[in-house]
């Protein structure tokens, strides 16, 4: 059975349809090791690398709430201008969730424009 961690990479894969190399994107491992994880071969194992993918899946539990969940990936791969044109998955990578956090927190907002 696959580790808690593991399983966070699952959830993302399954809910925002993030693949093996967007999850290593937003976590600096390698494909090969983000696929391993989706297949419930491998566990994260470096500290950082776990809470980027615990990170990761805040947002996205966050992001289903405020947009459709086809929409989630190509959103997180996109040039955002409130975080300098700078990628959400990039950002998360760079260890500024915060930043992309706030950003999810505007769209929360029932007065959100």
């Amino acid at each position: 059975m696959a580790s808690a961690f593991a399983q966070e990479a699952v959830y993302v894969h399954e809910t925002a349809n993030l693949n093996g190399i967007d999850i290593a994107r937003a976590t600096g491992v390698a494909d090969s090791t983000a696929r391993a994880w989706l297949a419930g071969t491998r566990s994260p194992s470096r500290t950082r690398a776990a809470e980027r993918l615990v990170e990761l899946s805040a947002i996205v539990e966050r992001l289903v709430r405020v947009m459709d969940p086809d929409y989630i990936a190509v959103w997180l791969r996109k040039p955002i201008r409130a975080l300098d044109d700078r990628k959400p998955l990039d950002v998360i990578r760079d260890g500024d969730f915060r930043e992309v956090s706030k950003l999810v927190a505007a769209m929360e907002s029932p007065t959100a424009a």
